[in-house]
């Protein structure tokens, strides 16, 4: 898209505020994004700008492509009553996604119109990250530079996230009476994880950035219905930091393996960005400008960065107004005024990257 359309429109903040509010409450948990897609087609058209939706639900709205801000619709499952709080001297939006991330992701589609950049909501990112891998296949050519949204704080700039990889472990073994010395598959199943934890142990001085952890996030065995066999699925997550790599990391886990086997799924390399490029550079600028201090960040999780940057060599942040603590809890809310803060920021970085 040429850098010299404009595409550019004014969002006053009490539009941006409706649209945050319209979003929060609106359901969107993974697979039911489609009612939040609508409502951000709906404040694009207001705007003429070019928009739709794609074949796998993510809202599309090409423009000048010195940068793309981009975060999910989707949210964790959870109903948290949507209702904004007058406080002494701000309002605070309580509900599901306020902080992670359609806080993020509001803040962006204002930023956007305003400045007349590209924005995408990509759908999936709580559970496969479908709408990015989608997008990065889709798309001809990258953007020139890339706003992942999530939430940072309206001071904080991410600039790393771990990698991910996951897999099934299945065993079976012959059934016998438990008195029995032989180790069955339910054995097996927790020897294997066990000797992956310890070889993955890290030193209680070394950041969990720089740490592989390790995670078994479900597990199922007994007797089949034959009753003639043992049988053990352990589903396992193992977090991967930039110094190696998702290949390494499942190496040394099948190293410890002796019996049963492993097949593995959502492999999503490491990230680390450097603080010197101009997406972060325009970033610190923005943030003192708006009257604070630039933080850099890592986090420990895996987003859709880590995906953008696996597909695209260009400079990239992640960046959205929220405490990243709130992310799926229970007291999910985020203050308004860090919200407007936010918006102002990111419209100031994407004029600064479109002057360039």
């Amino acid at each position: 898209m040429s850098a010299n359309a404009d595409h550019s429109s004014d969002v006053s903040s009490a539009e941006a505020r409706e649209l945050l509010v319209d979003l929060v409450s609106i359901p969107s948990p993974t697979g039911e994004e489609r009612e939040a897609a609508k409502r951000l087609v709906d404040f694009f058209e207001a705007h003429d700008r070019e928009v739709w939706i794609d074949a796998v639900g993510n809202v599309r709205a090409p423009a000048d492509d010195a940068v793309l801000l981009t975060s999910h619709i989707d949210t964790v499952p959870g109903d948290i009553p949507v209702e904004v709080e007058e406080t002494g001297d701000d309002e605070i939006l309580w509900g599901r996604g306020s902080v992670d991330a359609t806080g993020p992701l509001a803040a962006m589609a204002a930023a956007a119109v305003r400045t007349g950049v590209s924005f995408v909501g990509v759908v999936g990112e709580e559970v496969d990250s479908k709408g990015s891998r989608y997008l990065v296949d889709d798309r001809a050519e990258a953007p020139a530079a890339v706003v992942n949204g999530e939430p940072s704080g309206a001071d904080g700039i991410t600039l790393g996230y771990r990698g991910l990889i996951a897999g099934t472990y299945v065993a079976t073994s012959e059934s016998g009476h438990t008195s029995r010395p032989d180790p069955n598959a339910i054995q097996h199943a927790v020897r294997w994880w066990s000797a992956v934890e310890d070889r993955f142990e890290g030193d209680e001085y070394e950041p969990v950035f720089e740490q592989v952890t390790t995670k078994p996030v479900d597990i199922e065995g007994g007797v089949s219905d034959d009753g003639l066999s043992v049988e053990a699925t352990m589903d396992v997550q193992l977090r991967v930091p930039p110094a190696l790599t998702v290949g390494a990391v499942r190496e040394a886990a099948e190293a410890e393996l002796e019996v049963g086997t492993v097949t593995w799924k959502d492999k999503v390399p490491p990230v680390m960005m450097s603080s010197r490029t101009e997406v972060a550079r325009a970033f610190r600028v923005a943030i003192r400008k708006e009257g604070a201090d630039p933080r850099l960040v890592r986090k420990t999780g895996t987003s859709d960065m880590n995906i953008y940057a696996g597909a695209w060599d260009c400079p990239m942040v992640t960046y959205g107004p929220g405490n990243s603590d709130l992310d799926h809890a229970p007291d999910e809310r985020l203050p308004l005024s860090e919200f407007d803060q936010s918006v102002s920021i990111l419209e100031r970085v994407a004029r600064t990257l479109t002057e360039d």
